[in-house]
């Protein structure tokens, strides 16, 4: 490079050399020219200035270095005719001229910055500072801090404010009320000391609730849906009114059948020889959804039993192995049961809660289930008869009161034997034979939502309010594994995988998590199932026969679809008007689905 930057010559001339050496002789001061080349070297940092160059819309569309000593002035791009003859802009000095075309100036240490253009010093106290800045922010206007002390011109919305203008003036003191006299407790003049409440942020002691009008209202509409959900296919205006269910009294039961038996003299406890025969094809044991008879997402609606409760349902349930009967319970207090593969018809209703009907829960032949309700009691009931056999308190007392049971589980492995997850942290293991309880389990510090049972019935696990989740072994009431993060939250409902490798539960984060069943119970971080709006309420979710499908209800009345192996949603629609609560899958037919939601209605999709 220094070789290059020293050569030079003036001329091409044979005698150049001479010539220059007779110049060098005849001045003394004379120096030899050299020319300096500078290649893609950064320009200096006196004149790092940069020229604007704007469209018609006074876009910027290019920056220019400026022409000038010691300036780089090589362009690294080819730029059009017109953007180079375009004016300049930039920011001006207080005269007009454009700091751009203004000759750089020396610093100094009074002046601030470098380069042409001038700049104005502006200095304010710390204390007045904040203190118009605090007006501001408080009344919306401040004093003007450029037209110098003496002005009293102020910036924001002054309208109403005549105390911004005024930097010395006083905020108005708020007027607190009486303290009270200490001798006066309630009432008015009570004392209330310092705690005296301003003038201005006087609370309007009203309650908060719906009108008269609207309260009457409301009553008559739970007295038409009382007189109309007794009907035999759901609709409206096709049955007598029913009185409500009076605790004390003898529980009550409805066949709505045209008749009890067939010419062959069989219930619809029969199962019919499709069914018979598809019991338990479908399903599988790998847990991967590897099967046969693939799962699908139902496409249509097959039947809705509309106002199928008063007040919302809760739960639905097929029957174990066949799935041709459909239960049903609601905030009625009442118990229905669907014929799910025939003529899709109401059957037989039960009545025996003075109040709604949490769960409802099948043993596992089918022939008895068991109904928990918010009245306090879990009641057996006979699926053919609906004849009520046994009747459970959640208190030792035998009232009911004080607890209610949220939910209510047989051993799949004794029929004879049930949990009840209840409301004051319990867990009771009841025998039916003997009409009482036998065992408690007692760890939890909330009510107690869910119960599941796995590994072959050996063990179970219930979740609770208090957002842990507990393994116990059946019969000992000691908990041999706590599922509890600070991370967690609370998942009132639980589902098995069909292969029974897995347990699907509905966190009230918006997500299902999946835990594994295996000797070390820990969640599987990298299977979730999310998507759906579901915190706050205890939507249950389901499996497909086969395990391939998850399903679930959403706080918006939507039923979501999820693929096993993937987590990806494979359908999903709007189902109901209100909370979708629950969904069943059919245990034979792996599309047909049932739903149940809080309009009251019960919809069985294909």
């Amino acid at each position: 490079m220094d070789i290059l930057n020293q050569y030079g010559s003036d001329n091409d001339g044979s005698d150049s050399g001479s010539e220059a050496a007779a110049t060098a002789a005849t001045s003394k001061y004379a120096q030899q020219v050299v020319r300096q080349y500078k290649v893609d070297t950064a320009p200096d940092t006196i004149g790092n200035r940069q020229i604007a160059i704007a469209n018609d819309s006074n876009q910027v569309v290019a920056l220019l270095p400026p022409a000038g000593a010691g300036q780089q002035r090589e362009m690294h791009h080819n730029m059009e005719y017109a953007q180079m003859m375009r004016p300049l802009v930039g920011p001006a000095d207080p005269d007009g001229t454009l700091l751009a075309n203004k000759p750089p100036t020396t610093t100094s240490s009074s002046s601030i910055g470098g380069g042409g253009g001038t700049a104005e010093r502006q200095a304010i106290e710390e204390a007045a500072f904040r203190e118009q800045e605090r007006l501001f922010w408080r009344h919306g206007s401040a004093r003007d801090p450029s037209v110098g002390a003496s002005a009293a011109a102020t910036v924001g919305n002054s309208k109403g404010n005549a105390r911004a203008a005024d930097a010395g003036g006083k905020r108005a003191r708020r007027r607190r009320d009486k303290a009270g006299d200490p001798a006066i407790v309630r009432d008015e003049g009570a004392y209330q000391g310092p705690w005296a409440q301003f003038e201005s942020e006087k609370k309007r002691a009203e309650t908060s609730g719906p009108t008269d009008a609207q309260r009457a209202a409301h009553e008559q509409r739970m007295a038409a849906f009382a007189e109309t959900s007794g009907a035999a296919d759901g609709a409206p205006g096709a049955a007598r009114p029913r009185p409500a269910y009076v605790a004390g009294q003898p529980e009550r039961t409805q066949l709505h059948a045209p008749t009890e038996r067939d010419y062959q003299g069989r219930t619809y406890m029969h199962v019919p020889g499709e069914l018979r025969r598809l019991g338990g094809a479908v399903r599988s044991d790998d847990g991967a959804g590897a099967q046969t008879a693939g799962s699908a997402p139902p496409s249509r609606l097959l039947r809705e039993w509309k106002g199928a409760h008063a007040g919302g349902a809760s739960a639905v349930r097929f029957i174990p192995t066949s799935g041709h009967l459909l239960l049903s319970s609601g905030m009625d207090g009442m118990v229905k049961l669907f014929d799910a593969h025939g003529s899709l018809a109401l059957l037989r209703s039960y009545g025996g809660h003075s109040l709604g009907v949490r769960d409802i829960s099948f043993a596992p032949d089918g022939r008895s289930f068991l109904s928990s309700s918010y009245d306090g009691f879990t009641k057996l009931w006979d699926t053919e008869t609906g004849a009520c056999t046994a009747a459970f308190a959640a208190c030792n007392r035998g009232t009911g009161g004080g607890a209610s049971p949220n939910v209510a589980r047989f051993c799949p492995a004794d029929a004879n034997v049930f949990l009840a997850g209840l409301s004051d942290k319990r867990i009771v293991q009841w025998d039916v034979r003997a009409r009482e309880s036998t065992l408690e389990y007692n760890q939890h510090l909330g009510a107690v939502n869910s119960l599941t049972f796995f590994d072959s019935s050996r063990r179970f696990v219930s979740s609770s309010d208090d957002k842990t989740m507990r393994v116990w072994e059946f019969g000992i009431p000691v908990v041999i594994k706590l599922i509890a993060d600070a991370a967690m939250h609370s998942m009132p409902a639980v589902a098995l995988h069909p292969s029974g490798r897995w347990l699907a539960a509905q966190s009230m984060d918006n997500r299902i998590v999946v835990f594994g069943t295996g000797d070390r119970i820990r969640p599987h971080r990298r299977k979730v199932f999310a998507g759906h709006l579901a915190a706050g309420f205890a939507c249950q979710p389901a499996f497909a026969p086969d395990g391939a499908v998850l399903a679930s209800g959403d706080a918006e009345g939507r039923v979501w679809c999820w693929d096993w192996r993937s987590a990806a949603v494979v359908a999903r629609w709007s189902a109901h008007d209100k909370v979708a609560i629950c969904a069943d899958w059919h245990p034979c037919l792996p599309s047909r689905l049932a739903t149940c939601s809080w309009d009251g209605s019960v919809k069985y999709w294909e």
